[in-house]
């Protein structure tokens, strides 16, 4: 369904973007930049051994934890525990996956440029592949548990565990959120990783219980399910485990939007101001043949209504910030207004998924105190306006900090791909409501917005109904027995017909994903002793997970564990599940000079970093519709439910 151009790791680095800028005097390509010239930073030392009070930290908390989890303790001693388990995470989580088979070359960025990449190269002075698309995923899993489950790919049947465990048996709501936080992740997601179109050659073949229906919905029977698209280059030995190419950019930063290269980047520009193409307000319909019911933008692979919505908010957002800088800047031309837009586009959006979207999720006061330091640190945020950086990390947040790739060098991992399935957020239906009265006018399923009929739907009911009815409606909860209908009979735009139910159990056993009591070992977490301990709060599953997994728990998939398994209060998923993002979050900003040593004003200019530092989800949907903010009024939190109009 996307448009990808994927690229081994060896080969020869493309030319960066068209030196539009060389007449105002710059040199390497990029814009020129005020003051003295950006110096290449030394190279990071080795992430080493832990000293003497991080061992003993570890230690400590090591003990702690065969008793109390980090969220059963007092709130600072439980944020210094989330701390010390994040430096672990780090030294024993990161896995490059050349490591089996020798290093590859790796050449240095001879002009790191002051503007992201087209294609994600370039970010990393002594590695100009690291992050590019078409590099491999990595793994949070030590490389000897990434194999795949080899015979026992099909025990017990995938298909089985999405009938008996999967599937819906009534919608469980998410009360705390509303439908845009589902939508969100999947916006978010699109820019950070895929694997590319599935290959057809030699399926995957399901067998169906007797009493399966798969043929009756209009499946084949036997079920047939394609295979991953193998990484085209192999880079390691025969005796390492497979491995799988990244097909958009690693970083974090907007690709979904912009895309991954600089052809389908620059098909979405006007070529004026900076501005990327909207009609009348909305995305241009894709123009390739048999997509015109998408949207023309960076990625749009299982693109649907919610989807849509997210892309023109955030190509509208660009564009205010191309007026914005242009207003300070008028002889700037349209190549460095667009870079420039998109560095602050990108960062807001890293900052509301930070500081907004995840304490939503994760609603708990360790957890909001966590992420404000992840982005601001836990000093006051008037101490860093007023004196700059103050210590490191901890107190004044990783933006502006030292870049540090920790103890591999920076990719997405499959564990972090694995973690956000998360389709038990979708409703199956939808009412869609009046933004100004409430109102319902419709009553439609998942099936009438996504795919073929995206662009209808957000057509026929406009993108400010849309809007309102997206943030009065809870997704569903991320437990047992929710996943949608409409996903587990899913016709896709392509042709093919998935359980996305049997499809995610089958993608983690293929690719290599530890099951569930393996996976919480290796992320420092005691595994469950009894079905009931995994079971929790909800006694009537057991039998039911017993029975499918033949009494072994060390059988059991990690995604089945997630949903069971009890969690902390105020939390959307697991604590095992939690674990990867604690890593892969703050990663994520700590790996890309564009946070770090590159979040400066003469990079993203002054008021750039002001209208980063002074908006937020709420801000960006009053700016673009005013007509929500009776909606809006007293929402501090856009992912949280709004105000129902009456």
């Amino acid at each position: 369904m996307t448009e990808t151009t994927p690229r081994p790791a060896e080969q020869s680095a493309p030319p960066p973007p068209p030196r539009a800028q060389e007449r105002d005097g710059s040199t390497d390509g990029g814009p020129p930049l005020p003051g003295r010239p950006r110096r290449t930073p030394p190279p990071p030392e080795p992430y080493g051994p832990p000293g003497v009070l991080e061992r003993l930290e570890s230690a400590a908390f090591s003990l702690i934890n065969r008793s109390y989890e980090w969220h059963e303790l007092p709130a600072p001693i439980g944020l210094l525990n989330l701390a010390v388990l994040r430096e672990d995470l780090r030294r024993h989580n990161l896995h490059d996956t050349f490591g089996a088979g020798g290093e590859r070359d790796r050449r240095p960025t001879e002009q790191p440029a002051p503007y992201r990449s087209y294609d994600g190269s370039g970010y990393d002075p002594y590695d100009v592949d690291m992050g590019r698309v078409g590099t491999r995923l990595d793994r949070n899993a030590p490389l000897h548990m990434a194999f795949p489950d080899g015979e026992d790919l099909m025990a017990p049947s995938p298909r089985e565990v999405s009938r008996q465990l999967l599937a819906r048996r009534g919608f469980v709501p998410a009360p705390t959120l509303n439908l845009l936080a589902a939508a969100w992740i999947q916006f978010q997601n699109h820019g950070w990783a895929n694997h590319g179109d599935n290959e057809e050659a030699e399926p995957f073949t399901v067998p169906l219980a007797a009493d399966d229906d798969w043929a009756e919905q209009g499946g084949g029977c036997p079920m047939r399910v394609n295979r991953t698209r193998p990484d085209p280059v192999s880079h390691t030995t025969p005796s390492a485990p497979p491995t799988y190419e990244n097909t958009v950019t690693h970083w974090w930063d907007g690709s979904q939007i912009y895309g991954s290269d600089e052809a389908r980047c620059r098909s979405l520009r006007t070529g004026e101001h900076g501005h990327l193409i909207l009609d009348d307000g909305r995305l241009p319909a894709d123009p390739r043949p048999g997509m015109g019911c998408l949207d023309a933008t960076g990625m749009n692979s299982d693109y649907w209504a919610g989807l849509s919505l997210l892309h023109t908010l955030f190509a509208k957002e660009h564009n205010s910030i191309c007026d914005l800088v242009r207003s300070h800047h008028p002889t700037w031309d349209d190549e460095r207004l667009f870079h420039t837009a998109r560095l602050v586009n990108t960062a807001l959006m890293a900052k509301i998924h930070t500081v907004e979207w995840t304490p939503g999720i994760l609603d708990t006061p360790v957890l909001r105190h966590s992420m404000n330091a992840n982005w601001h640190g836990l000093l006051p945020r008037w101490v860093t306006r007023r004196f700059g950086r103050i210590g490191g990390e901890a107190l004044s947040g990783i933006l502006g900090s030292r870049t540090d790739h920790h103890s591999a060098p920076f990719s997405m991992t499959e564990e972090f791909v694995s973690a956000y399935r998360l389709h038990p957020l979708i409703p199956d239906e939808i009412t869609v409501r009046d933004h100004r009265r409430g109102e319902k006018r419709d009553v439609i399923g998942f099936d009438d917005m996504q795919g073929a009929t995206t662009r209808t739907s957000v057509d026929a009911y406009g993108t400010s109904d849309l809007l309102y009815t997206f943030g009065v409606t809870h997704p569903g909860a991320l437990v047992l027995h929710n996943h949608p209908d409409a996903l587990r009979n899913l016709k896709r735009l392509s042709g093919e017909h998935v359980d996305l139910g049997t499809v995610d159990i089958l993608r983690d056993r293929e690719r290599g994903i530890p099951r569930y009591n393996a996976y919480r070992q290796m992320l420092r977490k005691r595994p469950v002793t009894s079905f009931e301990e995994l079971t929790g709060g909800h006694p009537g599953d057991t039998p039911l997970l017993r029975e499918l997994y033949d009494g072994r728990l060390d059988r059991v998939d990690t995604l089945v564990g997630n949903l069971a398994e009890p969690r902390p209060a105020g939390f959307g998923f697991s604590d095992t599940l939690f674990r990867i993002f604690i890593l892969m979050a703050s990663r994520r900003l700590k790996s890309d000079r564009f946070f770090t040593t590159d979040y400066r004003p003469e990079v993203y200019t002054a008021e750039g970093l002001r209208w980063i530092d002074r908006n937020s989800m709420v801000t960006v949907l009053l700016r673009h519709h005013p007509e929500l903010a009776p909606a809006l009024a007293g929402v501090s939190n856009a992912f949280a439910p709004w105000k129902e109009r009456s």
